[in-house]
């Protein structure tokens, strides 16, 4: 479930909370590229090392070195978040990388039907063929046999034999 912006100003420290204000809806549409790759590394930087103290304070006080934590700590918390503003930022990087392929291609297809256009007199203007030097190309007879009835009489007299015969085999 994701965190509550309440739940971030009790984890988060100011800096923090200034980083993930920016991954919310309306603000982070209008960051430049830039502005989010730099958002992106920050991000990583605070979620990994969060994670690192969590992942120490849990090791500690499994061998008995400190004092044992809850499963719900602050530390873990608080990377729970920033990991939900990484995630928020990675799917608007990829929303505008699908924004921007759907642009080139709309841009080529543009283009292509530009060019298709602008060549299309090209393929209009063939000369034609001219006078050739024979009458044309000769007609070569077909090895078929021809058909003597038609497919409809065909199927009559088919029946017609099915039915004299059931007729025969039942006299006998």
């Amino acid at each position: 479930m994701a965190a509550g912006r309440s739940l971030e100003r009790q984890v988060l420290d100011k800096d923090e909370l200034d980083l993930v204000a920016k991954t919310h809806h309306p603000a982070i549409r209008e960051l430049e590229q830039a502005d989010l790759d730099a958002l992106t590394r920050r991000l990583r930087e605070r979620r990994d090392r969060a994670q690192a103290i969590a992942h120490r304070r849990r090791g500690a006080a499994r061998r008995g070195q400190g004092p044992g934590e809850p499963e719900n700590s602050g530390v873990r918390q608080k990377a729970g978040v920033l990991a939900e503003a990484l995630s928020r930022v990675n799917k608007e990087r990829t929303r505008r990388e699908h924004e921007g392929a759907a642009e080139a291609l709309q841009a080529n297809a543009r283009r292509a039907l530009k060019l298709k256009r602008a060549n299309a007199w090209r393929s209009a203007r063939r000369p034609g063929a001219g006078r050739t030097a024979r009458d044309g190309m000769t007609p070569v007879e077909s090895g078929k046999a021809r058909r003597i009835g038609s497919p409809m009489e065909a199927g009559r007299v088919s029946q017609f034999v099915r039915d004299a015969q059931a007729a025969r085999d039942n006299r006998g």
